[in-house]
């Protein structure tokens, strides 16, 4: 996504002009009724969909971008890549489809002008996106029954509305995961977090991990989640794991490090986790070294790229995802897809967490259509299909995914969650690698978070 507000991208750009001639030029319209059935085509049907009869389908993907906080340029960029390449390949059960973008501005305004622009344009769904301001744009979707499918799982609206269909755990379930990653090798942990709605539900889902260990509950150090600068956070954050460089110049490092509980910091800031972590380097190299950790969304490979790889700041950090690492072969039909329509797209990265997630929800959205076989599909006839049971095969990069009641998760705080299972990676080499094999369900974690919030 480009500059701001919003923007129609269509898969293919020739039929357009050949419809729109058709529609404004009577003699052209007369060409196009006498030339026969193997150029009607021409007029009103996209090339490679089956049948021709069915209508468009609109949707909309919104995400931050150029702002001074979190961004996610990368989530509309793929999705209008899917677009294309769908266009290209029949459609959606034959319907083509149409993206609309916007940007959010990181703002609850920009959060609610991308929904109304999603009703004024009649789409019926929006799909992947990203927003922590799920009171500013779940209202009007929700009076215009548009369902928010796969968003990144940021905003506590996107698992207790009845018209959000998430396809991961959100924030609540890579924080519940870290909290039971950590509680393995850390006697006290720090956690540094934004101080906002979104990020006022962390301690307690962090603390119901490290509890399910019998570990001491985290420091809760908060912080904007704007700034340039951490280092009074970072201070806190090594005195509260026991890491307290005073206590070094005092008795040596040797003494601290015995006198010293294993401490690990962990900082779940989006895009200024980077700038935390530079600002924690500069106090720890005078102090005690200690293990940090974050969680896939704040640390990624993109970013263990740009900051040195094996040689930067975040080699042996535990790292705690939605899904398979980025190398896994069961991104590659993603990739594909990347490389045949977004070549040379600097805003896609395929390791960011945000584009995968975007992949994953417009699978979603694929398979959810094509089960309908319908001529024209409404904001009500995905709403139904969801709700009825449809189950979309991720090919592994999730469990199969269905948000029927049942399958639901039923916690008080997070009940939607269809999608409760993450993966626990660490940096090596300067690359995110599996810890475990597989996944890991943090059902009961979110659970007992939510009983004692």
């Amino acid at each position: 996504m480009t500059g701001y507000g919003w923007q129609r991208t269509r898969g293919t750009t020739g039929p357009r002009r050949w419809i729109s001639s058709c529609r404004t030029t009577t003699t052209v319209f007369a060409a196009c009724s006498a030339v026969g059935a193997s150029l009607l085509t021409g007029c009103g049907v996209l090339p490679g969909v089956a049948g021709g009869s069915r209508e468009p389908i609109t949707v909309m993907t919104w995400a931050p971008d150029g702002t001074s906080a979190t961004n996610a340029p990368g989530m509309p960029a793929l999705a209008k890549a899917f677009a294309r390449w769908v266009n290209a390949n029949g459609g959606l059960g034959g319907h083509e489809l149409t993206v609309l973008t916007c940007n959010d501005h990181n703002t609850p305004v920009g959060a609610s002008d991308c929904a109304r622009r999603a009703v004024k344009e009649k789409a019926v769904a929006v799909v992947g996106s990203y927003s922590q301001y799920g009171s500013a744009f779940m209202p009007p979707l929700e009076v215009a029954g548009i369902p928010y499918l796969g968003g990144y799982g940021i905003s506590d609206q996107e698992f207790t509305n009845a018209l959000s269909y998430p396809v991961n755990g959100g924030q609540a379930a890579l924080i519940a995961g870290s909290g039971r990653q950590l509680a393995q090798d850390c006697d006290q942990v720090s956690l540094v977090r934004p101080d906002t709605i979104a990020g006022d539900v962390l301690p307690t889902v962090l603390n119901a991990g490290l509890l399910d260990a019998h570990r001491a509950p985290a420091a809760d150090i908060r912080t904007a989640e704007d700034a340039g600068d951490y280092t009074n956070e970072a201070r806190r954050a090594l005195a509260q794991a026991g890491a307290d460089p005073a206590l070094v110049s005092r008795i040596g490092r040797k003494a601290a490090e015995q006198k010293a509980h294993r401490g690990c910091v962990t900082a779940v800031l989006g895009d200024r986790t980077e700038t935390f972590f530079d600002s924690f380097r500069r106090v720890e190299s005078d102090g005690q070294k200690v293990r940090v950790a974050s969680v896939i969304g704040s640390i990624g490979q993109p970013l263990l790229d740009r900051t040195g790889g094996k040689e930067g700041p975040f080699e042996g950090a535990y790292v705690t995802g939605w899904y398979p690492e980025a190398d896994d072969p069961r991104w590659d039909p993603m990739k594909k897809v990347l490389r045949e329509q977004a070549f040379g797209d600097n805003a896609i990265d395929a390791a960011d967490a945000g584009v995968q997630t975007t992949w994953i929800a417009y699978t979603a959205l694929k398979k959810v259509v094509e089960s309908l076989g319908r001529d024209s599909v409404r904001a009500v006839d995905l709403v139904r299909a969801l709700n009825s049971g449809v189950t979309v095969d991720t090919g592994g990069l999730t469990p199969e995914l269905r948000w029927r009641f049942e399958d639901m998760l039923g916690a008080a705080d997070f009940p939607r969650i269809v999608n409760r299972r993450v993966t626990f990676q660490v940096v090596r080499e300067g690359r995110l690698v599996s810890l475990n094999k597989g996944f890991t369900d943090v059902s009961s974690t979110l659970e007992a978070s939510a009983a004692n919030g």
